[in-house]
């Protein structure tokens, strides 16, 4: 089990990654120091009320945590998928109870650690009224305007776009590996934020994804940017949907590409429910 270090605003790349789940980390064993708080209250033998969800405080272990609420850390780890060695970082929010008010707590913990406003975007009318014709005159047909497709705005509270223009390459297929949509494209085309919320990771640290730029959105939601040549944007910055973020590379793997995920507490779900049908 590894201590929480407070020196870094964001956590290491690897690190990072383990908590929501991308990849798997190397896992490495270390001893715990005994730095967190007592479990016993006023000398008794009553442990603290657990919460339903904990964050993550510089020198806390995820054994240290469930002790000081008479939890097991086994359980802990399991209900928040954090796997062996049970890495944990400052400003994580760890789940101790697992009941039906869990999601609503999550989304305001995740609410309250950026600054995200919910939006609701009217969505335009396609009708288009026909104009009266009279058989003394012969009008002129009216051609109707194209109307570029809006952006979804779903039961997730985000308005979703399209990180790329170019074609699918891949689609999202668990049992091929594939965690997200794969576009094509060239060296240097545009990748888009593909909703509001906050950069949350924008470095080169694992190797399989090259240039990596991560986005946790409201709700529990966080989007990943892999393979860029260039990114756009630093870690804690805000960004809007639609927004340039990277340009499309081909860093830690063998062709230009741009591979695009999606996480909704954690685990990957497939782009195309969230994204509008451009």
């Amino acid at each position: 089990m590894v201590l929480v270090s407070a020196k870094r605003k964001f956590t290491s790349p690897a690190t990072l990654m383990k908590a929501i789940a991308i990849s798997s980390v190397v896992a490495s064993t270390v001893l715990v120091t005994g730095c967190a708080s007592k479990p016993l209250i006023n000398g008794s033998t009553r442990y603290a009320a657990a919460p339903d969800f904990y964050t993550v405080r510089s020198g806390d272990t995820l054994s240290g945590i469930a002790t000081r609420y008479g939890l097991n850390y086994v359980t802990v780890a399991q209900m928040n998928d954090i796997a062996e060695p049970y890495r944990i970082f400052v400003g994580q929010s760890i789940r101790l109870k697992n009941n039906s008010n869990s999601r609503n707590t999550t989304t305001q913990a995740i609410a309250q650690a950026a600054p995200i406003q919910r939006q609701t975007i009217a969505l335009p009318s396609n009708t288009t009224a026909s104009a009266p014709v009279t058989p003394a005159k012969v009008t002129t047909p009216t051609v109707a305007k194209a109307v570029t497709p809006a952006p979804v705005v779903a039961a997730t509270g985000l308005r979703w776009v399209k990180p790329s223009q170019g074609s699918i390459l891949q689609s999202y297929n668990l049992s091929a590996g594939v965690k997200g949509t794969r576009y094509t494209g060239k060296d240097g085309d545009p990748v888009y934020a593909a909703a509001d919320g906050q950069v949350v990771y924008a470095a080169d640290g694992l190797k399989e994804y090259g240039n990596l730029v991560l986005i946790k959105h409201i709700n529990g939601y966080i989007t990943a940017y892999a393979h860029n040549s260039k990114m756009n944007v630093k870690s804690g910055e805000n960004v809007t949907a639609g927004q340039k973020i990277a340009e499309m590379g081909s860093t830690g793997t063998t062709r230009t590409m741009l591979e695009f995920q999606v996480r909704l507490d954690g685990k990957p779900i497939n782009p195309a429910n969230v994204l509008a049908n451009n």
